[in-house]
């Protein structure tokens, strides 16, 4: 049976660009678990790469049809936006190996879906001055900087990425990514050896 690598950080941790190498990684041979969102689309997202962008009514449809792993709902000073994992073709293949960008929320659900066997969480950290400063120049260059919501995920991560709720979703190892390079080895090394 293939392993899911969840991939979970604060935002402006890293995680796009280590979701991307690691996809890239052919030794690896990981496949893409893509999410899905009702958020709008940001500058040099396509629907289908980062996430498959829906709406309400689509959320709500595939929810009574049993197919949302896991959710998540935020509410923004854009509205309400949802993130969720939906049991869909992407995930057929049970032998292979998959990688998701998560949440610790997420991460759990998948868990408890799958089996704690199935799941392999990667953690990674930064520095908050330095998460601040890579978050306001990913905004600054959108077309409608949201500057506000910015701030509402970087004050969010502090209760969402806690001690305790690490602690309680049976996280133990932890990548610190200043270094994209020796990350990456770190996190290579770590996903081979289990």
């Amino acid at each position: 049976m293939g392993r899911i690598i969840c991939l979970m950080g604060k935002s402006a941790s890293g995680k796009d660009t280590v979701f991307k190498e690691l996809l890239a990684d052919k030794e690896l041979g990981l496949e893409k678990i893509v999410p899905y969102t009702t958020r709008p689309v940001r500058e040099g997202e396509k629907n289908g790469e980062q996430y498959h962008f829906t709406d309400e009514d689509t959320f709500r449809r595939l929810q009574d049809a049993g197919k949302v792993i896991e959710d998540r709902a935020y509410h923004t000073r854009h509205g309400l936006w949802r993130y969720f994992t939906v049991n869909d073709s992407q995930l057929e293949d049970e032998s292979r190996n998959y990688i998701v960008i998560g949440t610790l929320e997420a991460y759990r659900k998948l868990r408890d879906y799958f089996g704690s066997g199935r799941m392999l969480p990667v953690l990674l950290e930064l520095e908050d001055g330095t998460r601040l400063q890579r978050a306001l120049d990913r905004e600054k260059i959108q077309e409608e900087p949201k500057y506000a919501e910015m701030c509402r995920r970087f004050l969010a991560d502090s209760e969402d990425f806690s001690e305790e709720k690490i602690a309680e979703a049976g996280i133990e190892r932890r990548f610190y990514n200043e270094e994209l390079s020796r990350c990456l080895d770190e996190v290579r090394d770590y996903i081979i050896s289990n």
